[in-house]
């Protein structure tokens, strides 16, 4: 299956506000299984911690332009795209001046629509999806890249307290909705990390599909030595194990999400 080009890319934001769900991990992968069928993705990094700028080999003390300057200027500049070493996936890199975001645009007007304004002011025409790579919280970047968005995917570890802080996501996807991006949808949440051995990571599932049914992809992430180690090699599992049980599961994942009801 191959890409058909589209006039504007779809925005995807990957959103949890809990840390250490896989979220940043779920964006590289699924960009590198977007890549891989043709379609030309790129990837904004809005984590001060910048770890899908390291995961794809972009160095912090390279990094000229950022998502900070993306904001600040209202537009996306040449300049500021990277090419990574997976074809058709580029991206723009975050450095930890983006963790001053809320107090710097505190005063700017329209601080919550500052993504909007500069992807609309945008170039972006060749591509076919932007995703957003958010930060584990809800702060004024991640309202940003709601607001911005067509769409989010919420990465859910399967662990104990999974499920705790989603109805404070999900409240405030209602909020932007009503309140500045009223055609925001969810595209999904995906189980990560997860393990079928473990009765937790099955109670944990059972849990989600029965609280939020059809919502749920059918596809999970499993825990997957694979997918850890691929970031310290500067790339996706795809690339790192190609034939890997994560690598396979990324691109289950992209195969579903395609297929899903638009």
């Amino acid at each position: 299956m191959f890409a058909v080009q589209i006039n504007k890319p779809k925005v995807i934001a990957f959103v949890n506000q809990k840390g250490g769900v896989g979220k940043t991990t779920t964006t590289l992968n699924l960009a590198a299984a977007f890549s891989e069928r043709g379609y030309k993705v790129l990837i904004l990094d809005l984590d001060p911690q910048g770890n899908a700028s390291t995961g794809l080999g972009s160095l912090a003390d390279e990094r000229e332009f950022t998502t900070y300057d993306v904001l600040s200027d209202g537009l996306i500049k040449g300049q500021f795209i990277i090419e990574t070493s997976v074809q058709n996936l580029h991206i723009i890199p975050s450095t930890v001046d983006l963790s001053s975001a809320d107090i710097e645009f505190a005063t700017t007007k329209d601080r919550s629509k500052l993504l909007e304004i500069a992807l609309k002011n945008s170039e972006l025409d060749s591509y076919d999806y932007v995703f957003l790579d958010c930060p584990p919280s809800l702060s004024v970047l991640t309202v940003n890249a709601l607001i911005a968005a067509d769409s989010l995917i919420i990465p859910l570890q399967s662990e104990f307290y999974a499920l705790e802080g989603l109805s404070q996501l999900l409240l405030s996807v209602r909020e932007i909705r009503s309140s500045g991006n009223p055609g925001l949808r969810i595209d999904g949440v995906v189980l990560t990390m997860f393990d079928s051995r473990n009765g937790l990571s099955l109670q944990v599932e059972d849990d989600a599909r029965k609280n939020l049914g059809q919502l749920v992809f059918k596809t999970v992430i499993p825990r997957n030595v694979r997918v850890s180690e691929a970031p310290s090699f500067s790339m996706p599992v795809l690339s790192y194990d190609t034939k890997s049980k994560g690598a396979a599961a990324y691109r289950a994942l992209a195969e579903e999400l395609l297929l899903r009801p638009k």
